[in-house]
C-alpha cells in the first residue's frame, strides 16, 4: 500500500456527527435538484462524482450519503506549508433542492443500515428516545487494533480493517452469536492474500464484502475487490473487481449507497502531492460478479 492513502481514508469513518442539525448553520441555496445532488447516474463505466460540488482541483475530495439520503457528508484535506489542511461540508436535501450547510466537524460515522447505531471506528452511539448515547467502546479487543475503518450489517456482523507497522494490512469480522459480540478474527487466506488488505464494506444482508487490497495481479497501487459468502458461512476467494473499475491509480474505501443502487469508491493519483477523487458506479457489477448457484 502506498503510504499516502492511510491519512487519505482514514478520516472519513472516525468521528461524530450524531445529529443532523448539530453545528450547522443557515442554508445556502444551490441549483441542484432530485436525488443524487442533482447527478446524473452512472453506468457500468465510473463516473466523478459531481465534479465541481464534491470533486475539486486543489482538494482531495471524499464523501457519503446519510442512510435515508437526505444529507451528503463531504470531507477534503490538501497539504499547506507542510501541514494537512482539512474542510468539512454537508448538503442537505430540502424541498428537492440541495442546500450548502456549514459543518464544523472533520469526519464521518459508518451509519447501522437498521439506523439504531452510529459507529466510530471502535467506539458507537445508540439511537435512544431523546437523540443518540454517549461514545461507547466496542471493547479492548477492538481499541487495540491499528484501525483505518469500520463497517456494519443487519445482522450486527462488523468488518474492520487492521494496519501493521511496516504499512501491511488484514481484515477483520466480528459477529453476535448467541446475543454475544464476538471477538474481532481474521478472516482466512481467501480474502487475507497480498501484502495489504484494508477499508472494508459489508453488504446489509452480509452477502458479500468489498474492500481495497493489494493483491497479486492488481491493475495498480491497489484494487478493489469483493468476496461472496458462501451458503455454508464461509467466504469465496477474493475477487478483483475488474478493469472498469480498477485502473494505474489507487482505487480504495467503497461502499454502496443506502438504496443499494450504486457504488462510491475513491481513486487517488501521484502527481505531486497526490490527489484523491470520489467516483460512483452501477451497483450491477456486483451482480455480474456473483457466482451462479
Amino acid at each position: 500500500m502506498n503510504g499516502t492513502i492511510l491519512p487519505i481514508f482514514l478520516v472519513l469513518f472516525s468521528a461524530q456527527i450524531p445529529e443532523a442539525d448539530e453545528g450547522h448553520t443557515e442554508a445556502q441555496g444551490i441549483d441542484l435538484e432530485g436525488p443524487y445532488l442533482g447527478q446524473t447516474p452512472p453506468g457500468s463505466t465510473p463516473q466523478s462524482f459531481a465534479p465541481g460540488i464534491v470533486n475539486t482541483e486543489d482538494w482531495g475530495d471524499g464523501g457519503h450519503f446519510s442512510l435515508d439520503m437526505t444529507e451528503f457528508y463531504i470531507f477534503r484535506w490538501r497539504p499547506n506549508n507542510g501541514k494537512r489542511e482539512t474542510q468539512a461540508i454537508t448538503y442537505r436535501k430540502m424541498n428537492n433542492q440541495w442546500r450548502k450547510i456549514a459543518n464544523p466537524r472533520e469526519q464521518i460515522p459508518f451509519f447501522a443500515p437498521d439506523g439504531k447505531r452510529l459507529y466510530y471506528k471502535d467506539q458507537y452511539q445508540e439511537r435512544t428516545a431523546s437523540g443518540w448515547s454517549e461514545l461507547k467502546s466496542l471493547g479492548p479487543a477492538f481499541e487495540e487494533i491499528r484501525m483505518m475503518s469500520l463497517a456494519a450489517s443487519k445482522s450486527g456482523t462488523l468488518v474492520l480493517d487492521e494496519i501493521g507497522n511496516n504499512g501491511d494490512g488484514l481484515l477483520r469480522y466480528s459477529r453476535i452469536i448467541d446475543g454475544k459480540r464476538e471477538l474481532p478474527k481474521p478472516f482466512g487466506p481467501a480474502i487475507n492474500s497480498g501484502r495489504w488488505n484494508g477499508h472494508p464494506y459489508i453488504a446489509p444482508d452480509d452477502s458479500y464484502i468489498m474492500w481495497s487490497g493489494e493483491q497479486a495481479g492488481t491493475y495498480g497501487k491497489n484494487d478493489l475487490y469483493i468476496s461472496f459468502q458462501k451458503e455454508d458461512g464461509s467466504w469465496g476467494k477474493a475477487i478483483n473487481m475488474g478493469d472498469k473499475i480498477n485502473t494505474d491509480a489507487e482505487e480504495g474505501a467503497p461502499r454502496v449507497t443506502p438504496d443499494g443502487k450504486y457504488i462510491m469508491f475513491g481513486r487517488s493519483f501521484y502527481p505531486k502531492p497526490p490527489h484523491n477523487d470520489l467516483y460512483w458506479v452501477s451497483a450491477q457489477v456486483i451482480e455480474e460478479l456473483r457466482p451462479q448457484k
